[in-house]
C-alpha cells in the first residue's frame, strides 16, 4: 500500500479469471486471463490488510489506460481496473465444510498474503483531482 501527496491510501494487486472450453474437435481447453487492479481509500486499507492470495473476490470499476515514458525512452502502456467496489468471496475452507478438503495444518495456517513486489508499477505521481470520489 502506498499513499498519494494529499494522504490517500492506494493499493494494487492482480486478478486471475479462469476461462474454460471445448474447441472444434470437442477437447477442453484452458486459459487464464491475468487483470491489474487499483484501489483508493479506505478500500485499499481494507484490501492490503484482508485479502490474500488465493481468495475469491469480486470486483466492480472501470477500465482505464494510462500511459508513460520509460527510461528508455520508450512509451509505455498499461491497462487497469479501477476498484469502485471490493468485494470479498467465500473462503476455500471453513466452516459447514465448504470448499475443497484440506489437511488440518494447510488449513489452519490460511492462504498466504498478497506479496505486492510482484505486479511492477512505475513510479508515478497521482493526481488527487483524477480519483473518482
Amino acid at each position: 500500500m502506498r499513499s498519494i501527496p494529499s494522504g490517500m491510501k492506494v493499493t494494487s494487486f492482480g486478478v486471475a479469471t479462469n476461462r474454460v472450453w471445448k474447441d472444434q474437435n470437442g477437447e477442453k481447453k484452458e486459459a487464464a486471463d491475468f487483470h491489474n487492479i487499483v484501489v483508493f481509500g479506505r478500500q485499499a486499507e481494507t484490501v492490503a490488510q484482508y485479502l490474500k492470495k488465493g481468495s475469491s473476490v469480486l470486483v466492480e470499476g472501470r477500465i482505464q489506460t494510462r500511459s508513460w515514458d520509460g527510461p528508455d525512452g520508450q512509451k509505455k502502456y498499461k491497462t487497469e481496473i479501477v476498484a469502485d467496489r471490493v468485494q470479498f468471496g467465500p473462503r476455500a475452507f471453513g466452516a459447514g465444510g465448504a470448499g475443497t478438503a484440506q489437511s488440518p495444518t494447510a488449513a489452519s495456517q490460511g492462504p498466504k498474503p498478497i506479496s505486492e513486489d510482484k505486479i511492477d508499477y512505475p513510479e508515478e505521481q497521482i493526481n488527487a483531482d483524477d480519483i473518482p470520489f
